[in-house]
């Protein structure tokens, strides 16, 4: 028998109290969350907020355990236990923000693909969930020195002219960030996707400069705090590990310089502020709503 969504996915939502304009914020440890930046910018947001849990994805049917294994630990009562893959839905409720967020901050699945995504979907629907955002981060040609960009994209034609996107470009072999996508346009949901750039030359360190940019971007677009300027200490601690790697090597203190210079050049283009672009999201959001009485 095929594997279906009512077999895989659990809900708590029954007993909670209706979200405020909820958006779905979606990141994925795998192919496109290089250096764990994306997820680990969901875990900084996530830190000093009260999350409550409302659905979750058995992961059984959906990893290989010998690459993404279970680990063993001792729990606060002293008792030996196993913490399996978890992808679970969170909401947070931000009476000083704009809106209430779900959150999925959780880890790409190695099978199932089609099932996996038709049960965020199908959370998205549980919910009433207006726009999903994925979070996503690449090797780029981008300098450790400066605060790199946020690039979005979309399918949907009036976010795009709204907010200045892009239509998707990319072709060739996708994470199941891609298939998501893929899912939710079919399910007639608007989403966006965002990108963080990390230094191609220091991918395998870990980049909080780029987390906060993610946050950052957010904060403007989405109207809730991230608490992305909580990462200061982080951010320069790794920009002395990042400085350390590439001091004494002229050849790679030079790749910097042309690196810094090209950004410099790109940051003087006009830009829309995080101000206009929020406005803009809003406007679109109270499109797809229902008008309240």
């Amino acid at each position: 028998m095929p594997l279906t969504v009512d077999e895989v996915l659990e809900t708590y939502w029954e007993d909670i109290a209706p979200l405020r304009n909820p958006v779905m914020l979606v990141a994925l440890r795998g192919l496109f969350d290089i250096g764990g930046v994306a997820t680990s910018a969901l875990d900084w947001m996530l830190k000093e907020r009260d999350a409550v849990v409302v659905a979750d994805i058995d992961p059984d049917p959906f990893f290989d355990f010998t690459q993404e294994r279970p680990e063993a630990f001792i729990d606060e009562d002293g008792e030996r236990a196993i913490r399996w893959p978890e992808n679970e839905f969170m909401i947070i409720r931000y009476p000083e923000g704009a809106r209430d967020m779900i959150v999925l901050n959780g880890i790409e699945p190695h099978v199932s693909w089609n099932v996996f995504t038709q049960s965020v979907v199908e959370v998205c629907k549980g919910l009433n969930c207006n726009l999903v955002v994925s979070l996503g981060a690449a090797a780029e040609q981008v300098p450790h020195t400066r605060v790199p960009f946020v690039v979005g994209s979309t399918t949907n034609p009036d976010l795009a002219a709204r907010l200045g996107l892009t239509p998707p470009r990319y072709q060739g072999p996708t994470g199941v960030a891609g298939v998501l996508l893929d899912a939710l346009d079919k399910a007639s949901i608007p989403n966006i996707s965002l990108r963080v750039g990390v230094p191609h030359y220091l991918m395998h360190a870990q980049h909080p400069k780029s987390a906060a940019s993610l946050l950052q971007h957010l904060q403007h677009v989405l109207g809730i705090p991230t608490d992305h300027q909580n990462l200061a200490d982080e951010i320069s601690r790794w920009q002395e590990l990042h400085d350390a790697a590439v001091e004494g090597d002229p050849q790679a203190a030079n790749y910097v310089h042309m690196l810094e210079r090209r950004h410099d050049i790109a940051i003087e283009q006009n830009m829309a502020s995080g101000e206009d672009l929020a406005a803009e999201l809003e406007e679109f959001l109270r499109g797809q709503s229902p008008d309240e009485d």
